[in-house]
């Protein structure tokens, strides 16, 4: 009997001993952290290798229960058919992956861009997405293009709109990745206007620099006048009156006819039928006008109150619809800018829930029917990533499609938010670049595209 007690008493010390041995020092303790293995990064995948996965369901018209909309919002009854796809590309960590510039859809084809958001040394994207065949191809890689050292700053963004001029070329303007990479200990000189032609896919830069030392967050070409217009920001210093510029450049005959402080921060007026530019300046003075026409300095306009965060195309009425910016708690107003008297008027909250923040608004052709997506910047899914449908006619807001949960619950991703979308000539399908997120604790991490089917019962013309 004590023998078998000597011997379980032995046991349980060498457990001890076991446990309470000496614990690794601080240093080794950092060490072991520092060499605990990172998730590693997945490219976006579908179920089965899938490029593009279609879907028709009730719940694209169903109000999720965590979503109170405004009095007056209605939801669409018959339910949209949705093509959903991960952009080709996001084969390596981005910080994020991200679409920060508007798209456009031409010749049949819808064209998007996005970004890895690196810095110093990141690249963008330009993407041809063809419906028909249901298959992505690449028209532009930034960082391939400009080819800088190393060391040396490259765009990791394309902030502004990619715009088809009438020579058939897609223009746009780069952006940074981080505010504190455009410096000269990168060697920034300034961000780059480019074009690519969907023909030949080969990117070309246009000019360095057209304002020295700024990046270029807005933008978007005269498609008749071949004039690339932009508002910038300045790699070393603030936003503001001093800091962000207005410059046209003419890329036809490759010169700069205005470059002017107090430029338009993140939006402009285009006014397709006379070319004519309006943006409200950094400073918030009211509402200036560029004219082609009239080459010089923009002059003021007595256009009433407006603010533009996101602007529609003109519709043949002469009608250009802007947002307010809806940021930070301010609940965002839209109006109607008539470019033929230069007059804004009020039209209310375009806000269905509690989202505010929209950057792009797309008119269909018959100026019946604006788009829009609340929740640019991350938490539309608070909303349940609405897309919205506002008819100018009656004034009225309906959801055509709530876009989450559904894509969460189905494909394991969440699309939260979105600076880029267009619609088709007819009006009938609606383009989306999504910011999506995989996983819960990021923001989003991969980049996303849907096509949405408007049904016809939707869009119907009294």
């Amino acid at each position: 009997m004590h023998r078998k007690l000597f011997v379980v008493m032995c046991a349980v010390a060498a457990c001890v001993a076991v446990t309470l041995s000496p614990l690794p020092s601080s240093s080794a303790r950092a060490a072991q952290k520092k060499k605990t293995p990172v998730e590693e990064w997945k490219a976006p995948a579908l179920p089965n290798d899938k490029e593009v996965v279609t879907d028709t369901s009730e719940d694209f018209i169903k109000k999720p229960a965590t979503v109170t909309l405004k009095e007056g919002v209605t939801v669409a009854k018959t339910a949209p058919t949705i093509d959903f796809a991960y952009f080709p590309g996001q084969t390596y960590a981005g910080k994020p992956w991200s679409c920060w510039g508007e798209s456009t859809f031409t010749n049949g084809k819808y064209y998007a861009s996005f970004g890895d958001h690196l810095a110093p040394a990141g690249s963008a994207y330009v993407y041809e997405y063809d419906p028909a065949k249901k298959s992505f191809r690449q028209l532009a890689d930034l960082k391939k293009l400009l080819a800088m050292p190393d060391g040396h700053y490259s765009p990791a963004k394309i902030h502004t709109t990619l715009t088809v001029g009438k020579d058939g070329y897609i223009y746009f303007g780069t952006h940074r990745g981080s505010t504190t990479v455009t410096t000269d200990k990168y060697h920034f000189e300034g961000d780059w206007l480019v074009r690519v032609h969907p023909e030949t896919a080969k990117p070309e830069v246009v000019v360095r620099a057209p304002v020295a030392k700024h990046c270029i967050p807005t933008g978007f070409l005269d498609p008749e006048r071949l004039i690339f217009y932009g508002g910038t920001a300045p790699g070393v210093g603030k936003d503001d009156a001093n800091g962000v510029r207005f410059f046209a450049y003419d890329v036809k005959n490759k010169k700069v006819l205005c470059d002017v402080v107090d430029g338009p921060k993140r939006a402009m007026i285009f006014a397709k039928s006379t070319g004519r530019v309006y943006y409200v300046p950094a400073s918030g003075a009211g509402l200036v006008r560029f004219d082609p026409a009239k080459p010089g300095d923009p002059v003021k306009v007595e256009a009433g109150e407006i603010d533009i965060r996101a602007a529609s195309d003109e519709t043949k009425a002469g009608i250009v619809y802007a947002v307010s910016n809806g940021q930070g708690g301010r609940e965002p107003t839209l109006y109607a800018f008539d470019t033929k008297t230069e007059k804004a008027t009020a039209l209310g909250s375009p806000l269905v829930g509690g989202v505010g923040y929209i950057t792009a608004l797309k008119i269909d052709p018959t100026g019946r029917y604006l788009y829009y997506i609340p929740g640019a910047h991350g938490g539309a899914d608070k909303d349940g990533t609405a897309v919205v449908q506002y008819d100018t006619k009656n004034k009225t807001k309906k959801v055509i499609a709530f876009l989450h949960p559904f894509y969460k619950d189905k494909y394991g991703v969440a699309v939260v938010g979105t600076y880029s979308y267009a619609l088709s000539p007819k009006g009938d399908e609606l383009y989306v670049t999504w910011n999506a997120a995989r996983a819960v604790a990021k923001a989003w991490d991969t980049c996303a595209m849907t096509v949405l089917r408007i049904p016809k019962a939707e869009r119907k013309a009294e």
